[in-house]
């Protein structure tokens, strides 16, 4: 019971660190619009998702000694979906930094991160007027 409880709160956790990195990412691609060769990135938001919630349902390894790497979790997810921006129009100094581009993923990941923020907040006002009987 508690297990269900949780796990709602335990997607959305994840899927606002989540977002967080991504929007880190956004700011950082903006930062460096004008810096000769950067190349932006960018984070591949569904496959980082389903790969840190897939973790938490028991394909995740333990790191049993000290000098294991840790693996699954928002952090590996995050690692392995980083991907590069194409470049829409080519520039003379090999910045692949489109700036329309970046404000729009922006904008759109600010709303999804007060989305998600909102869920969460649903989520547990509904489970604190459960504990107090709806009072």
């Amino acid at each position: 019971m508690l297990n269900k409880l949780t796990s709602t709160l335990d997607f959305h956790g994840q899927a606002l660190t989540l977002r967080s990195e991504r929007q880190r990412l956004i700011a950082s691609n903006i930062a460096n619009a004008d810096t000769p060769n950067y190349v932006a990135r960018d984070l591949d938001f569904a496959s980082a998702l389903k790969q840190a919630t897939g973790a938490q349902q028991g394909a995740a390894l333990n790191a049993t000694q000290p000098g294991h790497l840790a693996l699954g979790g928002t952090d590996a997810a995050v690692q392995g979906n980083l991907v590069y921006a194409t470049p829409s129009q080519t520039n003379l100094d090999r910045n692949t930094v489109d700036m329309d581009r970046e404000r729009a993923n922006f904008a759109d990941n600010s709303v999804r991160y007060e989305a998600t923020l909102r869920f969460i907040n649903g989520n547990v006002r509904t489970m604190l007027d459960a504990i107090r009987g709806g009072q």
